[in-house]
């Protein structure tokens, strides 16, 4: 009796300790070894996500709570020997949201509602902004466009976003030579602590009834922080309208890396 009690006792010391084992060493091996942590990644509705890996912490949004965009104006603008610029003007309210590959299409037509000439592009929704899309020297084989039509084209993925031009300003605007080669100037400054690169500037011009009535683009490959540089925009042709305001509008920045 008292071996077999013994015996008892000692396979219950031995199951113990292997339990304790297995508790303490192989399921912690285990378990993490098949544990995945919530992710933005893994197609389940967890964090905090207002949808499946959108919302919540995730870059990508839930587009139920974005609010619409708006195409405020769209418009052609002669340039020279049938060829027109072509600007729209783009809406985003949505504070911290934006698109990074925005497919848009520009349209012209002529006097018979015609379509004479389209051209596609690709842009940022930047957020929280009005601001210009610019296509440059769409060529309309001489006809007149009278009419010009705006719009995207493909299925926007709303992430968070920052624009990385809030720290650039514009100063200094001027307006010369508009019974000749009109050309408008103006400074560029970076306030921020780093420097932008890639960078479009587009300027617009318009009339004391706020139509736009012109447009250009230059281009700024780096400017660093706290520096200053010059912008200028020249059209071939002389102005049939007096200017009444500029918009100097600096777009598709981008940190540079030090």
């Amino acid at each position: 009796m008292a071996t077999s009690s013994w015996a008892r006792r000692r396979q219950m010391i031995y199951g113990g300790g292997l339990f304790l084992f297995f508790a303490l060493v192989i399921a912690p091996v285990i378990f993490f070894y098949i544990y995945e942590p919530a992710s933005c990644f893994d197609g389940k509705l967890n964090q905090t996500e207002t949808d499946i890996d959108r919302g919540g912490p995730c870059a990508l949004l839930d587009t139920r709570y974005i609010q619409p965009h708006a195409v405020l104006w769209s418009r052609a603008f002669p340039v020279r020997d049938g060829f027109y610029n072509a600007v729209a003007y783009i809406e985003n309210p949505n504070q911290q949201a934006g698109v990074k590959n925005a497919i848009y299409q520009f349209k012209l037509y002529d006097e018979r509602n015609i379509l004479i000439a389209e051209r596609f592009g690709q842009t940022t929704i930047i957020p929280e902004k009005v601001f210009p899309i610019f296509e440059g020297r769409i060529d309309t084989g001489n006809r007149t466009p009278v009419r010009a039509t705006f719009n995207f084209v493909n299925v926007f993925t709303w992430e968070r976003m920052v624009d990385a031009t809030a720290g650039l300003t514009v100063r200094n605007e001027q307006v010369n030579d508009l019974e000749t080669a009109p050309r408008v100037s103006a400074e560029l400054v970076n306030t921020t602590v780093s420097p932008v690169v890639d960078l479009v500037v587009i300027a617009t011009l318009f009339d004391a009834e706020s139509n736009a009535f012109a447009s250009a683009r230059t281009v700024v490959e780096r400017i660093d922080a706290g520096e200053t540089k010059s912008l200028v925009f020249t059209w071939p042709e002389p102005f049939t309208a007096a200017v009444a305001r500029v918009d100097i509008i600096p777009l598709a920045a981008t940190e540079a890396t030090q």
